[in-house]
């Protein structure tokens, strides 16, 4: 099955108490396509970049079989970049540059052969984008994922709303969910924000796993314990690819095999946070990636005798 990712090519500068890095392969719809296109789901990309974008990078896309001819290219512009430090708990930071460039004025027209995907994830864009993009597409998907954050709710509050109306799926952080429904609960959060529209939430908790919702059933998936966390950014793009791409590559969108999704979501972000940026991801080999959902089950596995 097809799957088209929408969001930003970019470069990162990352600074975390294990190193810091110069500009490097970065953006959500980088590590969305690449963690999609481990579980060998054929992915294109739509995004756009400036002139100063290497090829290598390009060709590092497509040896990976992401399609890239949805990625537009303006010579004489420059490239999305993003540098951030990260404090000593990793799990906080400060963004110390936001370069939109070419992204400020992005505008993205879906090619021909894009317009009849299967599965569609929208990265974290503004809601007027997002909008655009699924009518563009000839045929609904059969699943529409999508992604946002705090900014647009303070923002962009009634177009936020129309687009979450048309999606299946919203991705969203518990700081986020509580924020969108004005509830502490992440439980009665969920309702809410289900009554919004989409048939089904996820509410990532970072280190802490990740909580799967529809109109009648909860799960919770815990994130892998790691002796070392190097580098966070990604990892919530990263956990998306995985989840939408086994959706795509097992073509079942049921709540049981949601659930298996988010594991391999959060087995592949667990590697991601293994290196700076791309790094560790672009290494990920399906005999990896088996023995993590090994440790998974492992950890999340066990017998008890009711009484």
């Amino acid at each position: 099955m097809s799957l088209v990712v929408v969001g930003t090519v970019a470069f990162d500068a990352i600074e975390t108490p294990f190193g810091k890095t110069d500009k490097i392969l970065g953006g959500a719809a980088t590590f969305i396509g690449l963690a999609a296109s481990k579980l060998n789901v054929k992915t294109k990309i739509v995004s756009v970049i400036g002139g100063d974008f290497p090829q290598e990078h390009l060709d590092l896309l497509n040896d990976n079989g992401i399609e890239t001819s949805g990625i537009k290219i303006i010579p004489d512009g420059k490239t999305f970049f993003w540098a951030g430090r990260y404090h000593n708990d990793m799990n906080t930071r400060d963004t110390l540059v936001t370069e939109l460039n070419v992204l400020a004025d992005f505008d993205p027209v879906l090619p021909e052969s894009y317009k009849d995907c299967s599965y569609l994830m929208l990265g974290n864009l503004t809601p007027q984008i997002q909008k655009r993009v699924i009518q563009q597409c000839a045929v609904r998907p059969k699943l529409i994922v999508m992604d946002t954050m705090n900014f647009w709710m303070n923002t962009a509050w009634d177009d936020l709303m129309e687009v979450i109306s048309m999606v299946d799926v919203l991705t969203i952080n518990d700081e986020e969910a509580r924020q969108l429904s004005g509830e502490y609960s992440l439980a009665r959060a969920a309702k809410k924000i289900i009554a919004m529209g989409p048939k089904f939430l996820v509410i990532k908790k970072g280190e802490h796993g990740a909580l799967l919702f529809n109109k009648d059933n909860v799960f919770f998936a815990p994130a892998l314990p790691l002796e070392e966390v190097f580098d966070p950014t990604g990892a919530g793009d990263t956990f998306a690819g995985g989840f939408i791409g086994y959706l795509a590559k097992t073509d079942d969108i049921s709540f049981s095999n949601m659930k298996r999704a988010i594991i391999y979501g959060s087995a592949m972000a667990s590697f991601t946070v293994e290196q700076f940026g791309t790094e560790r991801l672009q290494t990920v080999d399906n005999a990896d990636l088996n023995n993590r959902l090994r440790l998974f089950t492992d950890m999340v596995r066990f017998d008890i005798t009711l009484g």
